[in-house]
């Protein structure tokens, strides 16, 4: 090393010593940096985790949230304010809270009575004259009629499920109304038939008919064990205004073909429960209505 001498030499010295580096130290600085890398590496992972944690988390808050803000749970003519009260009790034990009482009995305390911890759901029911009447007013997406009589192949209205199927199957991204009948008559054959689907809970033929209470938190259970998979991203069920263009589309099909009007009822009727039980998504609602127009119009050239 050259020395100049003076002020200059000493410090261009202290330059030279402190920019040389021993093997050791090298070494030092390399393992310095591999940990420094390593804590960045750790940190990114943990930071993705959280993000995706997080990310779960609200999911499932959300599919709470539609759980208990798109089900209706409509008691169709109830004869007595006590068995309103008990279906409250029994909403609220599954976190639901929209009830809907049609043409209901003058509510008692009887009903606040037995509703207990439940109590707020009866004072929050809404209150139509008829079926009708609330489904224009709430604009229901998918109707489900519960029977302790369920049909089979010749009674097409009240071919069942079970609630088991029922809830793996149900989307809460819309408005879903779940109807219990009366006491004594349980629903029409009307009413049933102006649902999308049926659902119906296995029991001994000897004594098939359940308490409203009792078939109803059968019924809850399954849709609360199972509100987790409900939402599915980039998949949603088709609308009742889809599925009703579905279904047009699908009666001007069969009215092009000579066959008598009743099987002609029973066609449709038969394509109905399909589409329903099939819970179909918007998009297949789209493609298979567009299949139909198609088969419509070369029809129509012939």
């Amino acid at each position: 090393m050259i020395k100049i001498g003076g002020d200059a030499a000493v410090t261009e010295e202290k330059v030279v010593e402190t920019t040389m580096s021993s093997p050791k130290e090298k070494e030092e600085s390399t393992a310095e940096k591999k940990s420094t890398s390593t804590k960045k590496a750790k940190s990114t992972k943990q930071s993705r985790g959280t993000a995706r944690t997080k990310l779960v988390r609200e999911q499932e808050e959300k599919e709470v949230r539609l759980f208990k803000e798109n089900i209706y749970i409509v008691f169709v003519e109830c004869e007595t304010p006590g068995n309103i009260g008990f279906l409250a009790r029994t909403m609220a034990n599954f976190g639901l809270k929209n009830l809907v009482l049609i043409n209901p009995p003058t509510l008692t305390n009887e009903a606040y009575y037995q509703a207990t911890h439940g109590k707020y759901i009866v004072e929050s029911a809404k209150i139509f004259p008829t079926l009708d009447d609330f489904y224009q007013s709430q604009r229901i997406d998918f109707k489900v009629a519960s029977t302790g009589m369920a049909g089979g192949s010749y009674n097409l209205s009240r071919i069942p499920i079970r609630p088991e199927e029922l809830g793996k199957s149900m989307n809460v991204s819309n408005k879903i109304a779940i109807l219990f009948g009366r006491e004594g008559d349980g629903l029409s054959n009307k009413e049933i038939n102006d649902c999308d689907i049926c659902v119906s809970i296995p029991t001994d033929p000897t004594y098939p008919i359940m308490n409203i209470s009792h078939a109803a938190a059968i019924i809850f259970y399954e849709l609360f064990k199972n509100k987790h998979d409900y939402g599915v991203e980039g998949i949603n069920e088709s609308t009742e205004l889809e599925k009703e263009y579905l279904i047009r589309d699908m009666k001007e099909l069969i009215d092009y073909l000579d066959i008598p009007d009743h099987k002609k009822r029973n066609g449709l009727k038969t394509f109905n429960n399909i589409i329903s039980r099939a819970f179909i998504t918007g998009r297949e609602a789209h493609t298979f209505k567009g299949i139909l127009r198609r088969l419509k119009n070369k029809i129509g050239e012939q």
